[in-house]
């Protein structure tokens, strides 16, 4: 496997280049090389990235098109990393920024700008975790990494309400699926940020579901009370999942983050 920290790496050199007070327009380049970042990472094409990088990223800039939206958007962002990259005070840094820029050359030339509009959406809108499959048991998921032919790596999954990584090394066909604690830590900071106050209430776990479900599309999140408990509900609408989640799940976060 190529270093994955090569991702890491090119955050780094965004992370140097964020300011308090800069220009919107920089800022809004900023985050858009972040986020693109994290799309190659969460949506598990690490391996199809690097399989680019080493045919076709070098070969030169994003394919020819009409720019609007948000592939204009990505070709003004690739125009100040490839004039950041010539500059004479980031040397040493230019295989990172070759990162950012093949990241966005990866993104047009597989045609994904719709699917990284949905993830920015997803990332602006403070929802859980992106996720790319749902399954109801662990030996359902067991099943489908073993049968799938490239699994999403360093992608997440959801079984049952825990969120778990997908681990994959395609030298050694090593599969594995440990939980980790993201969703935990996402309900504990979203509490903070967003004191919940409900959008419906229920007496049963199962009104709530039924009144999740007859939602066409429903918000990317929102809470709601079951029983007199808060509950986040949420919608993934990559997979057309929803999802309830108790908010006392987020209760062993509070406590260390407390402690």
């Amino acid at each position: 496997m190529t270093n994955p920290l090569i991702l890491s790496d090119a955050q780094q050199v965004i992370g140097r280049r964020w300011s308090e007070g800069q220009p919107p327009e920089r800022a809004r380049i900023l985050i858009l090389a972040r986020d693109a970042l994290d799309f190659i990472s969460v949506t598990g094409q690490w391996y199809p990235f690097v399989d680019f990088r080493g045919n076709r990223a070098s070969s030169g800039s994003s394919p020819a098109g009409t720019a609007h939206g948000l592939q204009e958007s990505l070709s003004e962002a690739e125009r100040f990393f490839e004039e950041l990259r010539d500059e004479p005070e980031a040397a040493g840094e230019q295989p990172a920024i070759q990162v950012i820029l093949d990241a966005f050359r990866f993104i047009s030339s597989t045609r994904q700008h719709a699917a990284f509009g949905d993830f920015l959406e997803h990332v602006e809108s403070n929802a859980p975790p992106f996720v790319m499959a749902s399954f109801e048991t662990k030996s359902e998921a067991e099943a489908w990494l073993k049968s799938h032919p490239n699994p999403p790596t360093f992608a997440e999954i959801l079984i049952g309400n825990r969120s778990h990584d997908v681990v994959y090394e395609r030298e050694t066909d090593f599969r594995r699926l440990p939980w980790n604690r993201h969703l935990e830590r996402h309900l504990a900071w979203l509490k903070r940020e967003e004191s919940p106050v409900a959008e419906a209430s229920f007496a049963t776990r199962e009104e709530a579901e039924a009144w999740l479900a007859r939602q066409p599309r429903p918000a990317r999140w929102t809470w709601v009370l079951i029983a007199g408990e808060f509950y986040l509900a949420a919608y993934y609408p990559n997979i057309n999942h929803r999802a309830l989640y108790p908010l006392s799940m987020a209760a062993s976060e509070e406590e260390e983050a407390d402690g």
